[in-house]
């Protein structure tokens, strides 16, 4: 009679024969057996032949399956098809399955109950559109491995307590999900900290970060800094730090010192704005920093073809930088409307540039033609930089106003308006962050 363990002895003899067995097939095909070791393989040769023809069938090659070999102790039935079932489900088209395994792999041995529907609930939760999850997760796949009580919550709770609309997390995830997996301590608060050092509101910051959220990504130490520091060696005082990273916030994450030395030598050589000119022209546009060379010269060229000096033309650039960003066309009806119908010198485009920016048809001709109504001359300054509340007062006024300097255009900074000094006592008490919180949101 056999002993009581004969059936235990010979079931790890056909174990040990089968597993010998699935391995020379699995190397047949190149995989390479090595992490398989301590992973349960399944019984027979024929359940793994099904394992590794669905995979394949996902699009995954060899070369995948020996990134992470461990994919081949999922069941087909257990596994594989209830969470690609589920992925489907929930955004992912079939045709990108193979695309987010190969880069997820780990989602394999998921538990679409325990582990994937919370986190997808966590993201709806946080207001991110059903029809988007498809998209993030494509985009941060990581995201299905997360804790809900770790660092998920808390970077998204830091977020809030800085003054980010909790309406504007969903928004902010759909566009860099990857701030989600940041810690705060190590990673999100130090870029707060440091852009609120600069002089950044919060409130400011915060509304940058909802339509910009990719700027939690720049590094800090390798990037940030780095770039704040070369702002400063070309120029940039140190007050319009605040301003110019407001404007423009990609600038504190681009391959700054390059550009700035050639759009700055460019300038020198073109436009003839010497470094301080082109330093001043940065804090007061500094998406100038990113246009093309061709695109910049195209107006200059104009304002040069009409007969303006380049001293001049170079004054104008200055003065006002939104000229190198417009269009040629626009440019030609309001200098012919200029000269036809005003009929004024040239020297008062180079006193007011500002004129090119404003809207012929919906502000320069009206205004100027109610003016000719009334019999009145002044200046493009007076009737074209003020509200059109502020022209309707000039024009009933008796007298026209006194000369004052227009405002300083600066987009995202505070506007030094002529005249401030007659506010209300509400006015009196706003800070200075929460006027150019303000100026901010409006522009």
């Amino acid at each position: 009679m056999p002993s009581v363990t004969w059936g235990v002895v010979q079931g790890r003899k056909e174990k040990l024969v089968s597993r010998v067995i699935i391995c020379d097939y699995l190397k047949s095909l190149g995989i390479i057996t090595d992490e398989l070791e301590s992973l349960e393989l399944p019984s027979t040769v024929e359940v793994m032949r099904e394992r590794v023809e669905f995979i394949m069938r996902l699009g995954l090659t060899v070369d995948d399956i020996n990134e992470y070999p461990l994919m081949l102790g999922c069941s087909v039935r257990k596994n594989l098809i209830p969470v690609l079932g589920y992925l489907e489900k929930i955004g992912i088209q079939r045709s990108k399955l193979g695309e987010f395994v190969k880069n997820y792999p780990q989602v394999l041995h998921a538990s679409v109950v325990v582990e994937l529907a919370p986190v997808i609930k966590s993201l709806r939760g946080l207001d991110v559109e059903k029809e988007d999850i498809g998209y993030v997760l494509m985009k941060y796949p990581e995201i299905l491995g997360f804790k809900l009580e770790g660092t998920m919550s808390t970077s998204v709770a830091y977020l809030v307590s800085i003054g980010v609309n909790p309406r504007d997390i969903g928004p902010m995830v759909t566009q860099y999900p990857y701030f989600l997996g940041m810690r705060v301590g190590t990673m999100i608060k130090p870029l707060v900290d440091y852009l609120v050092s600069l002089g950044l509101p919060k409130k400011i910051l915060s509304r940058m970060l909802e339509k910009r959220a990719y700027i939690l990504g720049y590094d800090l130490d390798e990037t940030v800094k780095p770039n704040v520091e070369c702002l400063l060696s070309f120029g940039v005082r140190k007050e319009s730090l605040a301003s110019v990273i407001a404007q423009y916030p990609q600038i504190i994450g681009l391959p700054l010192k390059a550009k700035m030395s050639s759009q700055q030598y460019f300038f020198n050589l073109k436009l003839k704005v010497d470094p301080e000119g082109f330093a001043r022209v940065m804090e007061k546009m500094p998406q100038i920093i990113s246009l093309n060379q061709n695109v910049i010269l195209k107006p200059v060229e104009f304002l040069l073809g009409r007969g303006l000096p380049s001293g001049d033309v170079a004054k104008m650039v200055v003065k006002c930088p939104q000229l190198v960003a417009l269009r040629v066309d626009r440019m030609k009806n309001s200098y012919y409307f200029f000269k036809s119908e005003m009929g004024r010198p040239l020297q008062e485009l180079v006193e007011f540039p500002e004129y090119f920016t404003y809207s012929l048809e919906s502000r320069i001709k009206p205004r100027y033609n109610r003016l000719q109504n009334k019999g009145i001359r002044t200046s493009l300054n007076w009737f074209l930089n003020c509200s059109d509340q502020r022209f309707e007062e000039r024009l009933q006024g008796d007298y026209i106003e006194p000369e004052r300097s227009g405002p300083s255009f600066c987009m995202g900074g505070k506007l030094e308006l002529p005249g401030s000094e007659i506010v209300s006592d509400d006015e009196e008490e706003e800070s200075d962050n929460e006027v150019l919180y303000k100026r901010t949101v409006s522009l």
